[in-house]
């Protein structure tokens, strides 16, 4: 266990790096696709964002350690994310519809890692 404060930009890092390296073989060689593809990837990094930092750190994180991971987490998908919508927008416009589609997909995986990094609750 450590006392120093784990470094969060590096477990935001390394599950960015899970969510690309995950993507490609549950979509190519799964072959699964669509909506629960994206929930998958996204649960089992999340559930492996939270394993980790327990592993390493000996406990859950502090909320502000939980805000901190789960915004540089957000950010560095999201940018992600904007590039290839940029790529897809110059290849054909698409509607309201697909991008809201596009911002659900996107949007679950800073969602599941928030609940999988959650604290533990009182009494249970």
């Amino acid at each position: 266990m450590s006392t120093a404060s784990p470094r969060l930009g590096h477990y935001a890092l390394g599950g960015i790096v899970a969510c690309i390296l995950l993507n490609l073989p549950v979509r190519t060689l799964l072959r699964v696709g669509g909506s629960f593809a994206t929930l998958l990837v996204a649960g089992l990094v999340a559930l492996g964002l939270a394993l980790v930092f327990r592993w390493r750190c000996g406990r859950r994180p502090y909320p502000v350690e939980r805000r901190i991971l789960v915004g540089w987490y957000a950010l560095g998908l999201g940018l992600l994310y904007l590039g290839l919508l940029v790529l897809i927008e110059l290849q054909d416009a698409h509607g309201p519809a697909a991008l809201l589609l596009f911002a659900a997909h996107y949007l679950a995986y800073p969602l599941l890692a928030w609940f999988a990094l959650a604290p533990e609750r009182d009494g249970e």
